[in-house]
């Protein structure tokens, strides 16, 4: 027997189990990364895509992406289908959030265990574990205990909480409330908070129908006689509420769906319906304290708008919006949104909109856990559009809250303002070769066939409209593409009064309202289609996975020219080619110079760097 003594691990959620272990370095979403039905690994990005974490030891650093990742492993959990336990190197709220609510709702529930970043890496090796009460112990191919982990409780540590903060702990205001800040105190004691802190407003993305689970989970709160206390606004749900018949949606999945968007409606949350409230009238001004979950919107509210929000899990946003009150902690704090890792990317000339996902999915890559800055666009005269774009497909592939560009964000007028006045503890500088090693992974399209063009993921802003029915004006799609736009009903009423709905639908173009894509499924997406098209970073890297479909992924301008001639160009844009000699022989190995050294893709994902000869994660 080994026993590692200087191993450190602790129960973000206590419990016993023993399964295989099922490892990757690399984070990992449940929402468009794991089947919620099966448990298996969707993601087509992901190392371990095709396995299934049913019953399993899922070990990875944390989750990545959605904040909906709570509410898929909450129906995994209540199906049977989700993993014995989870084993990561760092604490993440969304999956633990997901287990809490499964234990405190529905009395049934997994281990979260998070270890030291060495004693992780070693499970790498291992072929099972055992947990129980006060340790974690794994065992190798030959059946030899090589790891012998002490597990502490989860921390309580020094928390204070105001006179009504007590009151309403103590059910002076109702079950419903007594329930919510249970969760709200756990999570922020699990946080090492020092408190609470009233919020102004709150984004609920637990309206999104995941399974019998999440549905359940709102009809208790209704039971309950749950009122939210606070502004409230709902993301996009699973289906356009009022013409999902038209559509052809299966009243399988239709009917529940609209029943979890009423249930949100009952407990007094505006029907917003949109994955970007920050185009909405009352979006949040800078300094603000708010609790938004959907993660492009966290992002884009922390990174954009400089207000102030964690990325709340799903299930968390309700409880926070029935009691007004949130963790004081992380993004809320001057301290924790300081950048940690410096990204110096290349401005191609004559760059068209898609470098801006592009940018933002690669930044995601590069820092999966820290907060970023952005150097080397400060005259690309990035766009309130843009910056959506960026943020949501940055929120794809990190689990950060944030990121700062300098000289275009607000408290990132140069670079040392979001670094604190430090040095960043990465420091990669990106080349033309490595944005066309990124386009193409993106780029899963084998051909130029097309035969939907898929739009507003996030949803389309007044502006996007605008410029669609610039480029849709004086002529029509060709047949054999559907071209389909999503957006929040808001900002679709404003289109259709200034005349732009009326254009794109001359065209050919279908409007949905109060979904979006990484929700839609066939017949929305043509049944004969295996081929898509999209400006999106974000549903490029979701799509293979969530319906099946290659990708070609382009700009606005792009998109609009294949929906016309019916097939899309394959071959990379101009700009995006660099100089023969600047590939440095190989154009598909993504190769990132590091601070004195270098930094690649390893094995199964994960972005290591190099420096002075040691290997270290970013």
């Amino acid at each position: 027997m080994i026993t590692t003594m200087t191993a450190r691990g602790r129960f973000l959620i206590t419990g016993s189990a023993r399964g295989e272990v099922l490892f990757s370095h690399t984070g990992l979403s449940f929402w468009g990364g794991v089947d919620g039905a099966s448990g298996d690994i969707i993601d087509h990005h992901h190392p371990l895509h095709g396995r299934s974490l049913a019953g399993k030891a899922l070990a990875i650093p944390s989750g990545r992406g959605s904040c909906t990742g709570s509410s898929v492993l909450l129906e995994l959990i209540l199906n049977g289908h989700g993993p014995a336990a989870l084993l990561l190197s760092q604490a993440d709220d969304i999956l633990a959030l997901g287990v809490l609510v499964a234990r405190q709702l529905f009395a049934r529930d997994l281990p979260v265990i998070a270890l030291d970043q060495d004693t992780f890496g070693k499970l790498a090796g291992c072929l099972r574990v055992d947990i129980g009460d006060d340790r974690l112990r794994a065992f190798c191919q030959d059946g030899q205990c090589c790891l012998d982990v002490p597990l502490t409780r989860p921390e309580t540590g020094l928390f204070v909480l105001s006179g009504e903060d007590c009151a309403m702990l103590a059910g002076d205001q109702g079950e419903s409330v007594r329930q919510a800040m249970e969760i709200v105190v756990y999570m922020a004691r699990l946080q090492q908070a020092a408190g609470l802190i009233s919020v102004s407003q709150v984004h609920i993305d637990g309206c999104i129908y995941t399974g019998s689970a999440s549905l359940a989970f709102a009809r208790q709160w209704l039971d309950w006689g749950a009122r939210v206390r606070v502004p409230t606004t709902l993301n996009a749900v699973s289906v356009d509420c009022r013409r999902w018949r038209e559509l052809d949606i299966d009243p399988a999945e239709g009917e529940p769906a609209s029943q979890l968007a009423q249930a949100y409606l009952q407990l007094g949350a505006t029907g917003s319906f949109t994955c970007a409230p920050y185009l909405l009238s009352g979006a949040p001004r800078a300094g603000e304290h708010i609790a938004w979950s959907e993660s492009n919107a966290v992002a884009f509210a922390n990174s954009v708008l400089a207000a102030r929000t964690q990325k709340y899990p799903d299930f968390l946003d309700l409880c926070i919006a029935l009691t007004g009150r949130a963790p004081l902690c992380g993004p809320h704090l001057d301290a924790s949104r300081r950048a940690e890792v410096q990204i110096d990317v290349p401005l191609p000339a004559e760059a068209d909109d898609s470098l801006y996902p592009l940018l933002g999915h690669m930044a995601g890559e590069l820092s999966p856990n820290h907060i970023p800055v952005i150097c080397g666009l400060e005259h690309s005269g990035m766009s309130r559009d843009d910056l959506k774009a960026f943020s949501a497909a940055f929120a794809t592939t990190s689990a950060a809250p944030m990121f700062h560009i300098a000289g275009v964000t607000p408290e990132a007028t140069v670079p040392a303002d979001a670094l604190g006045g430090r040095p960043p503890l990465r420091h990669y500088r990106l080349t033309p070769a490595d944005l066309l090693s990124a386009w193409q992974t993106l780029n899963t399209a084998v051909d130029s066939g097309v035969q939907l063009v898929a739009l507003g993921n996030p949803h389309l802003s007044l502006t996007e409209y605008a410029r669609l029915a610039q480029l849709c004006r004086d002529g029509e799609r060709h047949p054999d593409v559907a071209l389909v736009l999503t957006s929040g009903r808001e900002v679709h009423r404003q289109a259709e009064q200034a005349g732009y709905v009326a254009t794109l639908e001359a065209f050919g173009a279908r409007c949905i309202n109060d979904t979006c894509w990484c929700m839609l499924r066939r017949p929305v997406v043509p049944a004969h289609a295996d081929t898509l098209m999209t400006n999106s970073g974000k549903y490029a890297h979701y799509a293979p996975g969530l319906v099946d479909c290659r990708v070609h992924f382009a700009s606005l301008a792009d998109c609009i020219a294949a929906a016309r001639q019916g097939y899309a160009d394959i071959s990379p844009p101009r700009w995006l080619m660099p100089p023969a000699d600047a590939l440095g022989g190989t154009a598909d190995d993504m190769v990132h110079g590091a601070a004195n050294g270098t930094a690649k893709a390893s094995t199964d994902g994960a972005i290591t760097g190099t420096t002075g000869g040691s290997q270290t994660d970013v």
